[in-house]
């Protein structure tokens, strides 16, 4: 998975955005103004900062030495996911879905995209 796509399929989320919030190297991706995704521009390879459940997200450390507790994040509640082809395509993107789902549900209900 290469940046552009990664960077359209987190853009293709129902109220998706887009923002550089903390420097001009990481990628924020928000729904309702909360983010779900983290991204670094620059990285070789890549690695995605997701939000997600810590039981799952313990879980998935054992399996698959690429997720790892979220980098500069709440290491409990965030996992950072190094895209080196360890895993698959179809899991990264249930990940992503996982993280955008858990932002949208804790948004008051006005702030949910449609």
């Amino acid at each position: 998975m290469n940046f552009a796509t990664l960077r359209s399929d987190l853009l293709s989320k129902p109220g998706a955005s887009e923002d550089f919030p903390f420097d001009v190297q990481t990628l924020v991706i928000k729904v309702g103004g909360k983010m779900f995704a983290l991204l670094g521009i620059n990285d070789d390879p890549l690695r995605i900062n997701l939000k997600c459940d810590p039981l799952k997200a313990e879980f998935l450390r054992e399996p698959y030495p690429a997720v790892q507790p979220g980098y500069h994040m709440n290491k409990r509640h965030w996992k950072t996911v190094v895209l080196d082809g360890s895993i698959a395509e179809a899991e990264i993107r249930s990940m992503i879905d996982e993280s955008y789902e858990l932002v949208v549900k804790g948004l008051p209900k006005s702030r949910r995209p449609g």
